[in-house]
């Protein structure tokens, strides 16, 4: 078994899609078995996460731990930081053009480098799912499993507007990481999580508990990201598919892809609707057999993949059941 620990790997000479040529250095983390000693998955963060998924702090240690549903006594779990993420924003030249798509060639570099040569299962939710869907569908037979939680395999237009608005904040705000944070908060709940948490009710001070927490997740975020680094990530998120022209591009991927697929849609998910998602089921079903569509019901909206841990792994346990 291995430790947490941060490992690095350096890439001295990798091609944006822009044409532009980088030396990077690539930070991620193991939990659980170490390589190769038992089947791998990848788990891609969120946009505003890391690669410390499991442990005491880890985002998704109810999920990803001993006798979880990701079972790190049966599993050996890697979950790499994106370029120009909150662990890697000192390094980084924001300078650069990148799409989610370089990040998947980058990713998938690393993994093979690793002298890894199947992957059980790769998942994520927000921008990491949308990272699994690009992984997947450039490598059709890596990946056992491909399971994108809350993620669609392109930017639809709602998510492309969530985002130009976001950029219109870090670039024109006096205090740009703060209010971008604030504005996000908003599209990752629902008006019922909203009611249903804080009520109307004020705090000892006599202010709305809503604009207390709006308040405390724009002051946190504002502590550890810079406005180029949000501006970096929320540019991924809108690039999710850019490679692709059109849906028969996607099906022509789709149709090579040997993984077996399994969307995870939130029906209050207002960032990546669940119509979209159970509607991107219901194009590919229709010639490809292991695809599969699942849904939970949550007040929280799209964190609930940050969330409701149990309702999650009652719809995906069966896959890591080895």
């Amino acid at each position: 078994m291995v430790r947490q620990r941060t490992n690095y790997y350096k890439f001295e000479d990798f091609e944006l899609s822009s044409g532009n040529n980088i030396y990077l250095e690539l930070s991620y983390q193991v939990f659980g078995l170490n390589i190769n000693e038992g089947p791998v998955v990848v788990v891609n963060h969120s946009l505003t996460g890391n690669s410390n998924v499991s442990g005491n702090s880890g985002w998704w240690n109810k999920l990803v731990g001993p006798r979880m549903m990701i079972d790190t006594s049966k599993f050996c779990v890697i979950c790499i930081n994106i370029p120009g993420n909150i662990q890697e924003k000192e390094s980084f030249n924001y300078e650069n053009d990148w799409i989610l798509n370089d990040v998947a060639r980058l990713f998938i570099d690393l993994l093979k480098n690793l002298k890894i040569k199947k992957i059980h299962s790769i998942i994520g939710g927000s921008i990491g799912g949308g990272l699994a869907w690009e992984m997947g569908l450039i490598e059709p037979d890596y990946f056992e499993n491909l399971i994108p939680i809350a993620a669609d395999y392109k930017a639809s237009d709602w998510l492309i507007s969530n985002t130009y608005f976001q950029d219109l904040i870090l670039k024109n705000s006096k205090n740009p990481v703060f209010d971008a944070r604030v504005n996000a908060m908003i599209s990752y709940r629902n008006p019922k999580s909203f009611d249903k948490e804080f009520n109307l009710e004020l705090n000892d001070l006599k202010k709305r508990k809503v604009i207390d927490w709006l308040d405390y997740h724009g002051g946190k975020l504002n502590k550890n990201f810079s406005p180029e680094s949000y501006i970096h990530m929320n540019n991924l998120l809108s690039s999710i598919g850019i490679t692709k022209k059109s849906r028969e591009d996607f099906k022509k991927l789709i149709e090579k892809t040997k993984s077996s697929i399994h969307l995870l849609g939130i029906d209050s998910d207002l960032l990546f609707p669940d119509f979209e998602i159970r509607k991107t089921y219901d194009l590919f079903s229709g010639y490809k057999k292991d695809i599969f569509y699942h849904q939970i019901k949550s007040d929280h909206g799209h964190d609930a993949f940050l969330i409701e841990f149990k309702k999650i792994e009652s719809k995906l346990n069966y896959i890591f059941k080895i």
